[in-house]
């Protein structure tokens, strides 16, 4: 079976070649259609799907995989910083609190959704001060990152704690898409 990432993450791909050594990356050009009516739960598990129908509606005989990640505080939204002084804004916010992260996972063959999940992962953060949010932006890391950091990087001396799976923050919940993956195509399907 062929499989597609419809990310361009490298987070994502490295993560997903843990599962499957072979696959191929296609961007979604979709544009993200949101509703404000979805909770903060709905939300990355409906991009993701948007994302994965779109790459799925051209390569219908492939198993392709969506993802979308977001960092909710206290019920908002915080995607991908805009530019420095919102990065700069939503560390502040973070700073010595409890943030929630989603990312929400789909699976789609043949233009037509198999399956989607989404889970969540509880971060806290250490207090920073104005010199750690200031050193940090020159790093350049935040700001292709939901919530302005990278656990997985510099943004990881920040995190006091989490409760849940540290690869969900990172941007794709590993060992949950392992157990989706196997349900939807049998132990054996994996070793294609």
């Amino acid at each position: 079976m062929e499989w597609i990432l419809a990310s361009g993450s490298p987070r994502r791909r490295e993560l997903l070649g843990r599962i499957i050594p072979d696959f191929s990356v296609q961007v979604s050009q979709v544009e993200e259609q949101r509703d404000p009516a979805w909770t903060v739960q709905e939300l990355p598990k409906r991009l993701a799907l948007q994302k994965a129908l779109d790459v799925s509606s051209r390569n219908r005989s492939a198993l392709v995989i969506g993802a979308d990640t977001i960092v909710s505080l206290d019920g908002m939204v915080l995607g991908k910083p805009r530019d420095e002084e919102d990065a700069m804004d939503m560390l502040r916010a973070l700073s010595g609190r409890t943030h929630l992260v989603y990312t929400g996972v789909a699976f789609c063959c043949g233009g037509q959704a198999l399956s989607s999940f989404v889970q969540c992962t509880e971060v806290d953060f250490y207090p920073l001060t104005e010199e750690q949010i200031q050193r940090y932006l020159a790093t350049g890391e935040p700001f292709d990152k939901a919530g302005a950091y990278g656990i997985q990087g510099k943004g990881g001396l920040f995190v006091k704690g989490i409760r849940g799976d540290y690869f969900n923050v990172v941007g794709f919940p590993l060992a949950r898409a392992a157990q989706e993956m196997e349900r939807l195509l049998g132990a054996d399907g994996l070793k294609e």
